[in-house]
């Protein structure tokens, strides 16, 4: 199998990486989510903030081999330097309290663990609702991004999420194309109409925004890019 040649694709990449994060804005705009994506609901905030929060994610069992080796530098990525001492504090608290033994160590990782993870999604203006059990069900994105660092390639994700845009656009398209082709003297029929562009026009739009605009870091203020296009009013 040959790799995929991502240059005539980047602008599809880039869209269809952003979108479940996009439905965010798309959804309170038009009312609708984006098709092809239901079964994968929560697969809104994990993009946007990671998997990070289960007790099987690669916070967490990065936490417990910092642990292990005594290596703070594993999880230290993961957090804002501001929050350095916070996390170092709790990280030598912990193993202190390890050294009491194992019973010990069943009360300081959990307490490491939940801070570090807590800190962290702070950082990324999220809530911290407590560590979630091992095995949850991502739906096939969230996989399909893992498995693709790890093979080292990622046809698999992008075939993934392309047909999952392409749905989206498709969907939205065939509604509004129906429906465009009305008497211009029948109101009702107009608003049918613009009730099917409006959506589709603002999906295509903010998956474009999206795709060509600023990237930001985890720890960027995000906001809109400098320069960047006014929004389409409908």
């Amino acid at each position: 199998m040959h790799p995929l040649t991502l240059s005539a694709r980047q602008t599809q990449i880039l869209i269809v990486i952003t979108l479940v994060a996009v439905d965010r804005f798309v959804a309170p705009l038009t009312g609708a989510a984006i098709p092809g994506l239901g079964a994968e609901g929560g697969l809104l905030l994990l993009w946007a903030i990671g998997h990070c929060d289960t007790l099987d994610g690669p916070l967490a069992g990065l936490a417990r081999k910092a642990l292990e080796e005594n290596n703070l530098n594993l999880v230290l990525p993961w957090v804002r330097p501001e929050d350095d001492p916070e996390i170092r504090q709790v990280f030598d608290h912990a193993q202190a309290v390890r050294n009491l033994g194992p019973e010990a160590r069943t009360l300081a990782d959990p307490h490491f663990l939940e801070t570090l993870i807590r800190v962290h999604r702070a950082g990324e203006g999220a809530a911290f609702t407590g560590l979630k059990p091992a095995g949850l069900d991502l739906g096939p994105a969230v996989p399909a991004a893992d498995r693709a660092l790890e093979t080292g390639s990622p046809d698999e994700v992008i075939k993934l999420l392309l047909e999952a845009v392409s749905s989206g656009v498709n969907t939205r398209f065939q509604a509004a194309s129906g429906r465009r082709d009305f008497d211009r003297n029948d109101v009702a029929a107009g608003r049918r109409y613009v009730e099917a562009y409006v959506p589709y026009v603002h999906y295509v739009e903010r998956l474009w925004e999206a795709a060509t605009g600023e990237v930001h870091g985890h720890y960027a203020e995000h906001g809109p890019h400098e320069g960047g296009h006014a929004e389409h009013e409908h």
